[in-house]
């Protein structure tokens, strides 16, 4: 439940499309960024993530993408970092599309590697309202066959279902801890989704059965803005993403 008189926690989500030539740069990013990240002035916490190609769960990586998942202590904090940083005049220099989406949590449950990154939530958002859901699992090794196997189904049913805005598939370690991110017109489209799509609720189902999961963090959200571009367009201005 929304804690009174406590600020909801303040999200963003960034998605880096880099220059062809820059990929190297990007790969050494994900050792070299995070130290500089821990001492950006209001940051509370945060994921560098890579990401695959074509479907939501790709066991093929997309070395030309990557993300930020970022919490803040204000709103202002966060726009001094996109605005002012040398991390991120660093990642203007080397990209040729960046996306920025802020968004406040309205639900969540869950960890990521044993911390509660959002720990204050907003009120729910009006029906007619876009929202945007996060997913992440650190998956048991024993149930990667059937994670990956299961992921293509539900990646295929994401893809074609009404009122999906945007995907995409993000991932801290290859293979063993994955987080999908999407976007939706409205809480009613999510939800049909979430509840009466019968691929998602089979692999659902299985993964609490089977224990697919050693920890996970299920989060939705309130979406304030975005900015920039995601596969040349903006998706919560144009619609559909090239997913």
């Amino acid at each position: 439940m929304p804690q009174s008189n406590v600020p909801p926690t303040y999200t963003t989500l960034t998605l880096f499309g880099l220059k062809p030539n820059r990929i190297r740069w990007g790969l050494a990013q994900m050792g070299t960024s995070p130290p500089l990240l821990k001492s950006v002035p209001g940051l509370s916490f945060f994921k560098l993530l890579g990401s695959g190609k074509g479907q939501v769960f790709s066991l093929k990586p997309d070395f030309k993408r990557y993300g930020l998942f970022a919490t803040w202590q204000s709103e202002d904090a966060a726009n001094d970092f996109f605005t002012k940083s040398e991390i991120m005049q660093l990642y203007q220099d080397n990209s040729q599309e960046i996306w920025t989406i802020k968004l406040l949590p309205y639900k969540a449950h869950g960890l990521w590697d044993g911390k509660n990154p959002l720990p204050n939530l907003a009120v729910e958002p009006a029906p007619l309202q876009s929202v945007a859901v996060l997913t992440r699992a650190a998956i048991n090794w024993r149930s990667l066959p059937a994670f990956w196997k299961n992921g293509t189904l539900t990646s295929q049913a994401l893809e074609s279902a009404p009122g999906v805005m945007a995907a995409i598939g993000l991932g801290e370690l290859p293979f063993v801890r994955q987080a999908t991110f999407s976007i939706w017109s409205s809480q009613a489209h999510m939800q049909n989704y979430a509840y009466q799509n019968q691929a998602h609720r089979k692999v659902v189902h299985r993964t609490r059965s089977e224990k697919w999961y050693k920890e996970e963090l299920f989060a939705r959200f309130q979406v304030l803005s975005a900015e920039g571009t995601w596969n040349g367009i903006n998706p919560l201005v144009t619609g559909l993403a090239g997913i």
